[in-house]
């Protein structure tokens, strides 16, 4: 069964026996409680039962660490934020013979950046795959676009379950039409019977039941069909109003029963109580069909109108129940011709108005239900089976025709989710309640060599880029900072206005300074002040960075200069009106120019007449100033010193000047 026009075709199956021997699905399985887990449940069941001479298998992913009780039919466990464990599922795919893999897709259920680690086992696999894509944007963010237009690429055919996905993906992503196939939702084979035969087993026998139902969420708008019962318990006291769900396991991480809780004080505040009924819990397939069954009118209230999917809508049409919807998009086109009522997003007198309207008229409304129930035959899971198996069929013979390298050069824009995961493990090992030791010997901290003023002015930058990045580390980097900060307060010496630059383990200081280790402490502050939300932090650092500026002017290091410029241009960025650092900025520019004149020749063009440390610093501190005084003399030489290669020649021993 797939797409052809406004309708679904059937495909015939054959002996109903599948040459795809081995099939692997990666995505979520119950018991883990979510959307796709319960899809790619229900499909792997489906194909297992259709084509019972294949072997379908799943491997999820998992969002906790001691992952889930799984059936045998879970053969690899993959976890969201570990980089190498999606490696080795590809590793595990490979060698195992796999003739096919399905991927269900959504950006939630991967680590990285949009779910960008998913990239890393799609790369590696060797067999056809076929992606299911559960979520399609129609504004994607720049990374969001990346990841899924490399899963577009690296995909032999695309399974969306809605026309308004396929045409996202021919005009947002530029995706020929002739890679997707349009495969519905599926949906349990539910008989069409009178709600009445179920409702005794609800304690609901006499009412009328109106039912709302998935994993509970603040999208999910059920806040406003509460508002509307007033209205309609108005004119029919026996309404009852079933919410059938836990609350999302990622939301109760975040918030506990929060949203749960306010719908409770809601029913309260308004008056409905003894018409509301809350059933908190993950309910399971058999018991699902009961609630559905027993429903006069289903209503999704959802807020958002860029829906891609819902399933409980999908089993609801299915079996045939009377639907009032908000007209999220893929509402709109199941519902259309007459299969539902579309209602205003946020409206309860519209919920309230159209619910009346269809309880007052059993024969609209039955007449909505036949319709509902009959576009859904199309939509039951063995059907919906076949239609995957159709479309893995032709992904092989699209494989055969175009086989794909087994190894591929690949740029760098094409490599973004192989950045290892990041760990800290070892930076916290050396930052104590002091700051972030000097040295260790191997992964030990080694107490005798003390803490260096440079060093917690490297990790001080480090904790801000940590803040700024998109890992979930806010509490981690504040942590972090106020250490490393903590550290330059203390280093700081008022009288002399300079920083005092190693800390010996005892807590004593050994009375020396270094022109570098001010530099890097002024580019950490001005990092903080420049980059950093982190309040707590910014007041410290203000003070310090004013303290301390003055005495870069009586520095002689090029590399001081340049560490300086790189905090004062930070601290610009943000207080751009500063005279003092303006001035400060100025200055040191022209020293780093003047010392250039004085040291190049036709085969030298440097600063000096020798190659140290952090040589790159100096250019990139005038390249970085230059360009935002609109002082091209400084960028112009920042450019120079980048660009010309320095001749091979042989290192002395360090700390020995040498010259080309």
């Amino acid at each position: 069964m797939l797409h052809e026009g406004n309708s679904f075709v059937l495909l015939e199956r054959g002996d109903g026996e599948a040459c795809l021997r081995r099939i692997a699905v990666v995505g979520n399985h119950l018991p883990r409680q979510c959307g796709i887990a319960t899809f790619t449940t229900d499909l792997c069941e489906a194909l297992a039962s259709e084509f019972r001479q294949s072997d379908c298998f799943v491997l999820p992913v998992n969002d906790i660490l001691t992952g889930y009780e799984y059936p045998p039919r879970v053969r690899f466990e993959l976890l969201e934020n570990d980089l190498a464990s999606y490696q080795r599922a590809a590793d595990f795919l490979n060698i195992n013979e796999i003739d096919l893999v399905c991927l269900q897709h959504e950006y939630g259920i991967f680590g990285g950046r949009a779910g960008s680690h998913i990239l890393a086992l799609l790369r590696e696999l060797r067999m056809p795959f076929v992606t299911t894509l559960h979520t399609v944007l129609k504004q994607p963010d720049a990374h969001q676009r990346h990841v899924l237009k490399e899963i577009a690429e690296f995909s032999d055919r695309l399974i969306v379950m809605s026309s308004r996905s396929r045409e996202f993906l021919r005009e947002v992503y530029g995706i020929a039409e002739e890679k997707v196939d349009l495969i519905p939702h599926g949906i349990p084979d539910m008989p069409f019977v009178d709600p009445n035969f179920y409702k005794d087993r609800f304690g609901t026998e006499g009412k009328l039941v109106l039912l709302t139902f998935g994993l509970l969420s603040r999208n999910k708008g059920i806040e406003n069909v509460i508002l509307a019962l007033p209205e309609i318990v108005r004119q029919y006291p026996n309404i009852a109003y079933i919410v059938l769900g836990a609350t999302h396991p990622n939301v109760q991480r975040q918030e506990g029963q929060q949203y749960r809780i306010y719908l409770e004080r809601l029913v309260r505040e308004v008056g409905v109580e003894k018409n509301v009924i809350f059933h908190n819990r993950f309910v399971s397939l058999e018991e699902l069909v009961e609630f559905i069954g027993g429903t006069d009118i289903y209503i999704t209230p959802y807020c958002n109108e860029s829906q891609a999917v819902s399933g409980t809508l999908a089993y609801a049409l299915g079996a045939g129940k009377a639907v009032i919807s908000t007209p999220y998009w893929y509402a709109q086109e199941m519902l259309a011709d007459g299969r539902g009522v579309l209602v205003p997003f946020n409206s309860p007198s519209a919920i309230a108005e159209k619910t009346i309207e269809l309880l007052s008229n059993e024969a609209e409304r039955h007449a909505m239900r036949k319709r509902a129930y009959l576009y859904g035959r199309a939509m039951v899971w063995r059907e919906v089976a076949r239609a995957y198996m159709t479309s893995f069929e032709r992904a092989r013979a699209s494989r055969k025709h175009q086989p794909r390298a087994a190894f591929s050069a690949r740029t760098l824009d094409k490599a973004i989710a192989e950045l290892p995961v990041l760990k800290l493990d070892h930076l916290r090992r050396m930052t104590d309640d002091t700051g972030i030791l000097q040295h260790a010997v191997f992964t030990v901290p080694d107490y005798k060599e003390g803490y260096a003023t440079d060093d917690n002015a490297r990790a001080l930058i480090f904790a801000v880029m940590l803040e700024q990045s998109s890992l979930d580390v806010p509490e981690t980097a504040f942590d972090l900072a106020s250490r490393y900060l903590s550290f330059l307060w203390h280093a700081f010496d008022p009288n002399s206005g300079r920083f005092r630059a190693l800390l010996k383990y005892e807590r004593t200081w050994d009375g020396s300074t270094s022109e570098d280790s001010h530099g890097r402490a002024l580019w950490a502050l001005g990092t903080v002040l420049g980059r950093s939300k982190m309040h707590g932090l910014r007041g410290v650092a203000s003070r310090v960075f004013d303290l301390a500026l003055p005495a870069v002017t009586d520095f002689t290091s090029p590399r001081a200069w340049a560490f300086s410029l790189l905090g004062i241009q930070e601290y610009l960025s943000w207080f751009s009106g500063d005279r003092a650092a303006q001035n400060t900025r100025a200055t040191l520019i022209d020293r780093l120019l003047q010392l250039y004149q004085s040291q190049r020749s036709s085969d030298w063009v440097w600063f000096e007449n020798v190659l140290a440390y952090s040589n790159a610093r100096i250019p990139q501190a005038l390249l970085v100033c230059g360009q935002r005084m609109s002082r091209t003399d400084a960028t112009e030489v920042g450019l120079k010193t980048l660009a010309l290669p320095i001749p091979v020649i042989h290192l002395p021993l360090r700390g020995v000047p040498f010259r080309s």
